[in-house]
């Protein structure tokens, strides 16, 4: 294994991945920091859509974010609503036009087409390979993890498709397992291993 490689070959493919979305970006009229707002709040669930949890999430000022989120909402992209378990905190959400704006930035063409390249198994391969490198880092980087709710150590699962969250005892709806949380913790399982 060379690590210098490996490290060049992942820099490489974020900058390139970067760009091609600061390109969509620009051809919304977003700013790149705007798009990546949108796909993170896209994917996150009620409980990490404050401005400290997006802050967190993209490794930004909680000034840089809040200033973005509330252009955002002048253009009618989020909406305020009151945090998970404190009317007195405020989340984000998307509206309408918010989604169907993220859902035309969510995946450069570029990035879709080399996936749909790869032969049969190899992308679920490479996408297993990713995440287990990503946990890997975030443990040794000791900041939150964020991560999908169905895959927390404190996530129940419950009739219906829905959930509990063993940590905050919220109930959780079918579509809010596979969204991302800032209290994700990894099962002990996994940690194990």
């Amino acid at each position: 294994m060379d690590e210098g490689a490996i490290a060049q070959l992942l820099e490489r493919l974020g900058q390139l991945l970067r760009s091609e979305q600061a390109a969509q970006a620009r051809r919304h009229g977003l700013q790149p920091v705007q798009a990546e707002i949108l796909r993170y709040l896209a994917r996150a669930n009620r409980f990490s859509t404050g401005t400290v949890a997006v802050a967190e999430y993209l490794g930004l000022t909680r000034g840089t974010v809040s200033v973005s989120l509330h252009r955002l909402a002048e253009r009618g992209l989020l909406a305020r609503s009151a945090a998970a378990g404190d009317s007195r905190r405020v989340g984000w959400r998307l509206t309408a036009e918010g989604a169907r704006l993220c859902a035309a930035i969510e995946t450069p063409p570029v990035l879709a087409a080399a996936l749909g390249a790869l032969g049969p198994g190899e992308a679920t391969d490479l996408e297993d390979r990713l995440r287990r490198l990503l946990r890997a880092m975030q443990r040794a980087h000791g900041g939150r993890a964020f991560g999908i709710c169905r895959q927390c150590r404190h996530f129940r699962p419950a009739d219906g498709g829905g959930g509990l969250c063993g940590l905050t005892g919220e109930a959780l709806a079918a579509g809010e397992g596979g969204q991302l949380c800032r209290h994700w913790s990894e099962p002990a399982a996994r940690r194990a291993g």
